[in-house]
């Protein structure tokens, strides 16, 4: 259980952090005025979906080669008071990051946030028939359990309503309604708890959050800066607006001149516009020349993984043994039952057996993030790495490939050695 003790619980406190709490700001926003009013269209932060063990791995160990901030941000369906599908609640993912983070040696600031805290956007409120009461009661529990971990940000984004028709998108007047009760909640908690000022995020990607439009956009962004103001919580005014920047499930061109109109929106607010589904975006490098003041990489790391197990599996089998992790996955993604969320309108009511190959080969390779901790999958996994142990260091290998994936973004972002810089102004 978290201690009542007015400083974050998280024990890997980098010196950054603990100068930029000295004022008493939090810290990712911190991160984002400096971004601001120092490196200017220069550089985009970097957040990274801990949604698995060995993707959390990977993520400490780029963010240290990078010398560089890490932001984890998990979902509730990643990470929750019941588990999430990695099996961490929020105060375990906080030990499993200090206990990696001392075993590696991580020198860099390690900052644990929340993605999509808002009413009916875990999964498990969707299946079991949650009413608004009940997953909007729900959320508020999770942001507490956020705070009480020393969570650095919390995302939140009321934008989905069931009780509304069918492609029709929820008022922007309810979403900042929303917005305001959720943060006010979280923030009466916090003062509540004796805990650290903590940063946020607001808004979504997508289409049915509404913000799509530039009208709404600007009408959601004043509406809330007067709400804030109105409650007396300008000081959780949020560091980044999450905005539709071109990429999206099925695109991974990012618009430059969609996210520089953007910023220019958000900057009087003193945000940054952050980006979702920046998983194999095209052209990164323009991320930070746009002025974006962050992205968020998920799905393609777990599918990085995957596809590294899937090159030892070949491996395995060209010495002759079959740990049968091929089929393990397929038979939990199948099992689990999220792969119907990714049907197409023509798919609908088909059984995984009845799809095309290809579609099928997709959704376990996609879906596998939520079936990594099942025990036939694991023990499977494990039986690889025995079978090759003579061969290659497979969960090395399987970092290491994860990695490399992320350091693409540590470039493109412009944050290699960024920690040096950083400390620079800071000292100034």
């Amino acid at each position: 259980m978290a201690a009542d003790t007015g400083i974050s619980r998280f024990e890997h406190q980098h010196p950054l952090v603990q100068t930029m709490k000295e004022e008493d700001t939090p810290v990712v926003r911190a991160l984002v005025q400096t971004l601001m009013d120092h490196f200017e269209r220069q550089t985009c932060l970097l957040a990274i979906c801990p949604n698995s063990r060995a993707v959390t791995q990977a993520a400490l160990r780029a963010a240290q080669e990078a010398n560089a901030p890490l932001l984890l941000t998990s979902t509730l369906n990643q990470v929750d008071r019941d588990g999430g599908y990695t099996g961490w609640t929020h105060d375990e993912l906080i030990d499993f990051l200090d206990q990696e983070a001392e075993r590696l040696g991580v020198d860099v600031p390690v900052l644990p946030c929340l993605d999509h805290g808002g009413p009916w956007l875990k999964d498990r409120h969707v299946r079991e028939g949650y009413s608004f009461e009940e997953t909007m009661a729900a959320v508020k529990r999770s942001l507490e359990s956020c705070i009480d971990a020393g969570y650095e940000l919390l995302h939140i984004d009321p934008t989905v309503d069931r009780r509304t028709p069918t492609g029709e998108p929820s008022s922007i007047d309810w979403v900042v309604e929303r917005t305001l009760e959720l943060i006010a909640h979280a923030e009466q908690y916090r003062r509540e708890q004796g805990r650290p000022p903590i940063s946020y995020e607001v808004g979504t990607e997508e289409v049915h959050g509404g913000l799509a439009d530039l009208e709404k956009f600007d009408r959601f962004l004043d509406g809330l800066d007067a709400g804030l103001q109105d409650r007396g919580l300008d000081a959780a005014r949020p560091c980044f607006v999450v905005g539709k920047v071109g990429t999206d499930l099925d695109t991974s061109y990012f618009e430059p001149d969609t996210a520089r109109d953007l910023t220019r929106r958000t900057e009087p607010f003193g945000a940054l516009v952050k980006g979702h589904y920046t998983d194999y975006v095209d052209n990164p490098e323009d991320y930070p020349l746009a002025g974006m003041g962050g992205a968020n990489v998920g799905p393609e790391y777990t599918e990085e993984e995957y596809e590294a197990l899937m090159d030892l599996v070949a491996l395995e089998r060209k010495i002759g043994k079959d740990s049968g992790l091929r089929e393990a996955l397929r038979d939990a993604v199948v099992e689990s039952g999220r792969w119907k969320k990714w049907l197409h309108d023509d798919e609908e009511g088909r059984s995984f057996d009845e799809l095309e190959e290809e579609r099928r080969a997709w959704l376990v390779r996609t879906g596998s993030r939520y079936v990594w901790t099942h025990p036939d999958v694991q023990a499977a996994r494990q039986r690889l790495y025995e079978h090759l142990e003579a061969h290659r260091d497979a969960e090395n290998f399987v970092l290491w490939r994860i990695k490399q994936a992320m350091m693409k973004y540590y470039h493109a972002f412009n944050l290699i050695d960024f920690n040096a810089r950083l400390e620079r102004v800071l000292d100034s």
